[in-house]
């Protein structure tokens, strides 16, 4: 069976189940509401028809729950089977108790089909759509698996040619890999062959660059004992002219001591003479004013020991002043 028959099975059975669920509530509306009209006050009449609609509505939600729960494969429980009864029940016994009142058998017969029908349709038709769901879940189970053996058979197929492909990739790498051997062990001996020829070159250039390196090293080394003797004369010479210029200072400073000396007994000399008796030649006149004037002695006091006037005297003190070095030379 296919889905298209599946399906014209379940709409044949929710048209049939909805006709007869249809006809049972007219009849049962029909039926029970001169019943509810000969209970009820006669203000309150018009409200006969709401209890077998009441009714009716909860088989309606009834049939239409359980055959979405049949599709569905689940099971509502203990309460849905209680309300199915209990409504069955309810809408039996409305049908049937105006003729019971009577004592209407054949009544209570006739009133008794639709509320029965309408029972067994409802549990039919939840066993009918629970044998359709099953039916087609183990439809669907068994296209699954039918699916999946096709694609387990298809994976199988592609494995093996996988596998095929792989083992014939495998050969063909092998050959390649035992060529690419041969080809890398014939340029591994040419390769050796070069690195020892190239080693030997090497080895050849480096004792070539080593023989230079130690000429050029014994050449700097020449040279730089050159530059060390060279430096060391040049200090020699530099200590010997320092020495000679400290011995040459060390000289000039004697005798410029010993001139000092000399001045400075000759200035006494000429100061110890005392007050002159007589006029004193110019020539030592200058000498003795030149002598005061660096002891820092009077005017009147140099006049006194040359016998010249204080004029005379006082001009070659302004004469010493404004000579630098003539004063530096007295002093």
């Amino acid at each position: 069976m296919n889905d298209v028959q599946i399906r014209s099975a379940e709409k044949a059975l929710s048209v049939g189940t909805w006709l007869i669920v249809a006809g049972a509530m007219l009849y049962s509306v029909l039926t029970v509401t001169p019943l509810m009209t000969d209970h009820t006050p006669a203000e309150w009449g018009w409200t006969a028809p709401i209890l077998p609609l009441v009714v009716d509505a909860a088989v309606v939600i009834v049939v239409r729950l359980d055959s979405v729960l049949a599709r569905l494969g689940g099971h509502g429980g203990r309460w849905p089977i209680a309300l199915r009864w209990m409504t069955g029940a309810m809408t039996l016994a409305l049908n049937v108790a105006d003729s019971a009142l009577q004592g209407d058998l054949v009544g209570v017969a006739v009133h008794a089909v639709a509320p029965l029908l309408l029972i067994v349709t409802a549990e039919t038709g939840l066993a009918y759509r629970r044998a359709i769901t099953a039916a087609v879940a183990a439809l669907k189970e068994e296209e699954r698996a039918e699916r999946e053996a096709r694609r387990q058979a298809a994976v199988d197929r592609e494995e093996r040619a996988e596998r095929r492909e792989r083992e014939r990739r495998d050969h063909e790498a092998q050959l390649a890999r035992e060529q690419r051997d041969h080809e890398a062990a014939l340029a591994r001996e040419r390769a050796e062959h070069e690195e020892r020829v190239r080693r030997e070159e090497r080895e050849r250039e480096e004792a070539r660059e080593a023989r230079e390196r130690s000429e050029r090293e014994r050449l700097q080394r020449e040279r730089e004992q050159q530059q060390r003797d060279r430096e060391r004369r040049e200090r020699e010479v530099a200590e010997r002219r320092e020495r000679q210029g400290r011995e040459r200072a060390e000289r000039e400073r004697r005798e410029q001591t010993e001139r000092a000396e000399r001045a400075e007994r000759e200035r006494a000399a000429l100061l110890a003479a005392g007050p002159a008796t007589e006029k004193l030649p110019e020539d030592q006149a200058r000498q003795v004013v030149q002598a005061a004037y660096s002891a820092e002695l009077p005017v009147r006091a140099a006049s006194e020991l040359t016998g010249w006037s204080i004029g005379w005297v006082s001009s070659r003190y302004s004469e010493l002043r404004q000579s630098p070095v003539l004063e530096g030379a007295a002093a």
